[in-house]
């Protein structure tokens, strides 16, 4: 029974953990480290790596962050611009596959647009209350 109870923990830690250390273990993607040759096409890719989130790290951008995500990313960033997309062809594509999350300047869309509308509504709100208090003092 107790030889038991140990396999089960055996098999049920290395089910948790065993993923984690596989994936620590795959190399690395080849552009998540190296450079594209032509220099226009490694700029675009480095600007448009800037306005990226590492989804791991959340507050790093995929060109600043060590994760092994951010290095995949990186390397789908540069072989796609290096097949001819612009940057926004590719950032719409990582936006489709991650969410709109994974951009630091999201677009206008049904599940964002609060982001944009609060921040004005709350001036507005503010701007309101200051002239109403102003004009009760005067």
């Amino acid at each position: 029974m107790r030889r038991m109870i140990l396999l089960l923990n055996t098999v049920l830690l290395f089910g948790m953990f065993g993923p984690a250390v596989a994936q620590d273990s795959l190399p690395p993607a080849p552009y998540a480290y190296r450079q594209l040759d032509d220099p226009q096409q490694e700029a675009a890719a480095q600007d448009l790596m800037e306005t990226l989130r590492c989804l791991k790290c959340q507050s790093q951008s995929i060109a600043d962050s060590d994760a092994p995500m951010a290095g995949d990313m990186r390397h789908q960033v540069r072989i796609r611009i290096a097949a001819g997309e612009s940057p926004e062809e590719v950032r719409g594509w990582l936006m489709q596959r991650y969410g709109d999350y994974v951009s630091y300047k999201p677009a206008v869309s049904a599940t964002t647009w609060p982001l944009f509308a609060i921040p004005v509504l709350l001036i507005l709100l503010a701007g309101g209350i200051l002239i109403r208090r102003m004009r009760g003092r005067a």
